[in-house]
């Protein structure tokens, strides 16, 4: 029969149609200020640095590595190690980043920086909402703006969050692990 695809279509069209003022599931429309739909947690928009303990400065896992930097495809990541080096929040003496910029106009959200990070001190953020009035300085994230600690991380990512968490504890336990001296055989 000719226009058979074309019945079909407007059959789903139709249904789809009725279907969304009896089936609540179906309701898709969402007045955006004032409702907003729940991110799921593998969703991912900027970067943002991860510290432990109560304090940015002292507990950022950043070692200034420049990995992250390296990698990025769009080269918005911009790093300056410092020349000193200070306890971390365990209080082993590490270099720290004195200068930790992306610039998010530029950064198209690949998670490259995420997955090359060796010490887990980069991660993606769920907010997407940065636009700003001022045009140049206002999209150039420093490092006081991307610093958010461990407890936000489990807040909006809790089950990659515990993941790492235990990884990196499983690491210093076996760094702490003094190393078996062998037996002396007579």
């Amino acid at each position: 029969m000719i226009g058979a695809g074309i019945l079909r279509g407007m059959a789903v069209t139709g249904r789809n149609f009725l279907g969304s003022y009896f089936e609540k599931d179906r309701l898709t429309t969402v007045q955006y200020p004032e409702e907003r739909t729940p991110l799921p947690e593998n969703s991912r928009n900027f970067p943002f640095l991860v510290f432990d303990g109560d304090e940015a400065q002292a507990g950022l896992r950043c070692v200034a590595c420049q990995i992250c930097e390296k990698e990025c495809p769009p080269q918005c990541i911009y790093i300056v190690k410092s020349k000193d080096k200070k306890p971390d929040y365990v209080g082993k003496p590490q270099f720290y980043p004195a200068t930790f910029d992306i610039d998010i106009s530029v950064c198209m959200s690949c998670q490259i920086c995420v997955e090359v990070c060796p010490f887990e001190a980069i991660k993606m953020d769920k907010v997407f909402e940065l636009s700003r009035r001022e045009r140049f300085d206002a999209l150039l994230m420093k490092k006081s703006d991307l610093a958010k600690s461990n407890a936000y991380y489990h807040g909006i990512h809790p089950r990659e969050a515990d993941v790492v968490d235990a990884s990196l504890a499983a690491a210093a336990a076996a760094k702490k692990k003094p190393t078996a001296a062998p037996a002396a055989t007579s």
